[in-house]
């Protein structure tokens, strides 16, 4: 339980947080209302520092601080490669899919799907966007917050997450996507403060870097400092697994997905789009240190008795076990000074709020324009703005009657992961192959998506059900990889057996070669996308190399 001051300092700044996204959703346009590309897209007004820090905070919630803390304690720093690896994703996005996607000036991804194959894949891609947000952007960040909340405050789990959720709720459908990235900026800010504070602390705690190293030595775990793991390693996320599943995960959500996505169609140009892509991918550098580096430091603590674990500690048939889903709290409440406390707890409600604006935004946005504007296309801006706030509230309401189901997981980081390891492959091949195979067609990214999705779902059913099996054992990134080839083969079988292609309509909507990305002009000296891509992709293998 926390202070009086802590809690004033959390309540002071859910106001502030409410009224900034209250006052800047409105315009200086007297007409603002009757602009839906105002609303959903911030009038195209987007600087690339405010996508990057957009961009960075719709991807960090309550989720990903308690997961990475919790995955820092059990295996190390080996979830950090989704963190480090998101950066060659957001490289691929800034360099090959920004252009495609400001050129076309499309508003959502299925609109950008519809023009470069069909309606049918638009439709398909706006109905499995919807359903994954819900679940993966909205449920999940939910269950994690409200386990946060109960345990801080004491408050039943639904309530916290109800409380937390309406507030974000209620800037995002006054204020559209403009209150939505104007708060998360504010948000990203207030999450690394507080995610600093508790590193910090923590390391102190823990007498230094060296120490760690010798602590993790005495107790035989030194690989927790390894990034790079081998084949049999019982984390089940071997080297070739990050190498070869990553990017197909990592493509669909950062560069198809409308949640992500949405903040760099929003872009004022093609510049500044690719400058916030990059600056993200620079920013994902930070939770390695920032949010899984504190779990890794409290089984040090742990270790040597100065962070009590007992509470999560339990004896069932002889066999002791922890529930480290817990342990990020045990350390707020345990290291973190009065006073400071309020400024963590303000960080995980930002990351909560953040992560929910941004999929509420998304899903309003995909259902007024490929859904309720594809069937009433005569429909008013301001017509498309109503059913955009409605759609919110709604798809709000479903995620919260989703929580007891998914609350049943024993992680969930797995349960995340699982699930997007299944969902990805097809979306990831229409788009890769869409993109720099003119050839690609509708017909074949149409049965694509619907063979794709359906294989998903049964390899998904088929590892719970059989989970000893060769396939149920095998790393969920592996299965994305495996199912990734073979809707590449699909998809190039049916272009080859229907010769007919997507004809010229498609020329401004993919590449000629690899390589005409990189003769487009952009900004000039240290800001050009090329010389700032470079160097995030040294800065990247430098950082895998040390901890290799």
């Amino acid at each position: 339980m926390i202070s009086t001051t802590d809690l004033s300092i959390t309540i002071i700044y859910l106001v502030v947080v409410l009224m900034i996204g209250l006052f800047s959703g409105r315009s200086k346009k007297k007409d603002f209302t009757a602009s839906a590309k105002d609303y959903f897209l911030a009038g195209k007004s987007l600087k690339w520092h405010t996508i990057g820090l957009a961009l960075f905070a719709s991807n960090i919630s309550c989720v990903h601080l308690v997961s990475l803390a919790q995955s820092g304690f059990d295996t190390g720093l080996l979830i950090g490669n989704f963190e480090w690896m998101a950066g060659f994703t957001l490289i691929i996005l800034a360099v090959f899919f920004v252009p495609l996607y400001i050129k076309s000036g499309v508003v959502t991804l299925p609109d950008f799907l519809e023009r470069r194959y069909d309606r049918s894949c638009r439709n398909w891609l706006t109905v499995v966007s919807i359903v994954s947000s819900v679940i993966i952007h909205i449920s999940f960040p939910l269950l994690a917050g409200g386990v946060v909340l109960q345990s801080l405050f004491g408050i039943n789990l639904y309530a916290g997450v109800i409380f937390m959720g309406a507030i974000a709720a209620v800037y995002t459908v006054s204020g559209g996507l403009r209150s939505v990235v104007i708060t998360e900026s504010l948000q990203t800010v207030v999450l690394l403060t507080g995610a600093v504070i508790l590193t910090v602390i923590s390391y102190q705690k823990i007498g230094g870097w060296d120490h760690l190293v010798e602590i993790l030595r005495q107790n035989k775990s030194i690989d927790k400092l390894s990034m790079m793991r081998p084949k049999n390693d019982p984390d089940g996320i071997p080297w070739y697994s990050v190498l070869l599943g990553y990017p197909v995960l990592g493509i669909w959500y950062w560069c198809a997905d409308q949640t992500i996505v949405q903040r760099v169609l929003g872009a004022k140009n093609e510049d500044h789009a690719k400058g916030g892509a990059i600056l993200c991918g620079f920013l994902k550098i930070l939770p390695v240190f920032l949010f899984v580096m504190p779990g890794l430091f409290a089984y040090g603590l742990a270790k040597t008795g100065q962070l009590d674990i007992s509470s999560i500690r339990s004896v069932a048939d002889g066999k002791e076990s922890l529930d480290s889903k817990s342990i990020y709290t045990l350390m707020i409440i345990q290291l973190v000074p009065k006073g400071m406390l309020g400024i963590i707890v303000s960080a995980l409600v930002s990351g909560l709020m953040g992560q929910v604006a941004a999929s509420l935004n998304s899903i309003s946005t995909m259902v007024s324009y490929d859904i309720y504007r594809q069937n009433y296309p005569n429909s008013s801006e301001v017509s498309m703005i109503y059913t955009g706030r409605l759609t919110a509230i709604v798809a709000f309401c479903i995620a919260v009657s989703l929580l007891p189901l998914l609350n049943s997981y024993d992680s969930i980081a797995n349960g995340i992961n699982d699930i997007i390891a299944h969902i990805a492959p097809p979306i990831t091949c229409v788009f890769v192959l869409g993109a720099f195979w003119k050839k690609a067609s509708a017909v074949s990214a149409r049965y694509t998506l619907y063979a794709g999705s359906l294989a998903g779902l049964l390899v998904y059913c088929y590892r719970k059900l059989i989970p000893d099996s060769i396939i149920g054992s095998a790393p969920f990134m592996m299965v994305a990889f495996y199912l990734f080839l073979t809707c590449i083969l699909l998809q190039v079988v049916i272009v080859l057996a229907y010769s007919k292609g997507s004809g010229e309509s498609v020329s401004e909507l993919c590449w000629t070669s690899w390589g005409e990305p990189f003769t487009r002009s952009g900004w000039k000296g240290m800001a050009s996308y090329k010389l700032l891509s470079s160097a995030l992709l040294a800065v990247l293998i430098i950082l895998f190399m040390l901890f290799r």
